[in-house]
């Protein structure tokens, strides 16, 4: 049995399609789905169970036996959020509980971390597990730092040889795109924001810089596409013997105009690009570069090629949001 939190969210709802599309079985969907469309990301699935975040305590104990791993995505994931509270019982705490139960009883534990915590990179974007190194980040919102506070937590327990997961593995996504994302409103890809108007074929604006160092519409980030997530996930699975904090990106920082570009062309039109101030709130706390160094999870036996950009955005666009039921 494979319990996957946040299975119906963006990523959570991937991995468990991915799961299943390879043959795994008793997939256990935990996540609140509320009163809009976020049903649909699990609608085309087979499940054992899908449990409220309420009864998750509930059922571990009582599924233990049968328990093989938990895949933990659930998490406030909005970079805007200001309820501290909120983003630490739900990043922190609930991540914590988890870790202790996984590793309580010899079950296997993947955790979401962030590329948030690295901040605007100061210290640049290694995946090293150190607690000198985890302590030196300077995440730049609540959420990052929830996330580098749960690192550095997880970090302190292995370091003085505490109790751990059978298996413990945290990995620190970057820039993530594709299918079962639209139920994240304003914290939706870029490429699912601009689509409608790329189909339209109306102009879409790109944020302008306020870093001389950098062009209107050459801001860089290592984007992902959440296929090669999936595919991270399933590798850790099947090799148990791995463990660590792991970068997951693609490993190429590209610019919101390439991906801009790559969008109008995935629909063969030509690009239609124009920008827009950004939100003043947003500019003392904008990344302007973000890419993931995988020497280290390359390291631990991943071999398999990462899409690049053009190659992400054009199954995106032609396998889910040009077509008339955009869910995976």
């Amino acid at each position: 049995m494979i319990v996957i939190t946040g299975g119906a969210g963006f990523i959570g709802s991937n991995i468990v399609a991915g799961l299943q599309e390879r043959g795994f079985r008793d997939i256990v969907v935990v996540d609140r789905l509320g009163t809009d469309d976020k049903w649909r990301n699990i609608a085309k699935r087979e499940l054992h169970s899908v449990v409220s975040p309420d009864g998750l305590f509930a059922f571990l104990p009582e599924h233990a036996g049968e328990i093989d791993a938990i895949i933990h995505m659930g998490a406030v994931s909005s970079t805007t959020e200001t309820d501290a509270d909120l983003i630490v019982q739900t990043n922190f705490t609930l991540t914590m509980q988890l870790w202790r139960f996984c590793a309580a009883h010899g079950k296997r534990f993947v955790y979401a971390s962030s590329a948030a915590t690295y901040g605007a990179g100061e210290a640049g974007f290694e995946d090293d597990s150190s607690l000198d190194y985890l302590n030196a980040l300077r995440p730049l919102n609540a959420y990052g730092w929830s996330k580098a506070l749960t690192d550095r937590a997880i970090a302190r327990e292995l370091d003085e040889g505490r109790p751990a997961p059978a298996q413990h593995v945290a990995l620190k996504f970057f820039n993530v795109y594709g299918p079962n994302e639209y139920h994240k409103g304003g914290q939706k890809s870029v490429i699912a924001h601009i689509f409608p108007e790329v189909a339209a074929g109306r102009e879409v604006k790109l944020f302008k810089s306020y870093n001389p160092a950098y062009a209107d519409g050459g801001q860089l980030r290592d984007f992902v596409w959440v296929g090669d997530i999936v595919n991270v996930v399933i590798w850790l699975l099947a090799n148990p013997h791995v463990s660590g904090l792991f970068n997951v990106g693609s490993g190429k920082a590209r610019t919101f105009y390439d991906l801009a570009a790559a969008t109008w062309r995935a629909m063969g039109k030509e690009p239609k690009i124009g920008y827009k101030e950004m939100p003043e709130a947003l500019r003392e706390k904008y990344q302007y570069f973000t890419e993931a160094p995988m020497g280290r999870l390359r390291k631990a036996g991943y071999d398999a090629p990462f899409a690049t950009l053009e190659e992400g955005i054009g199954q995106y666009v032609r396998q889910y949001l040009n077509c008339r039921d955009p869910y995976r």
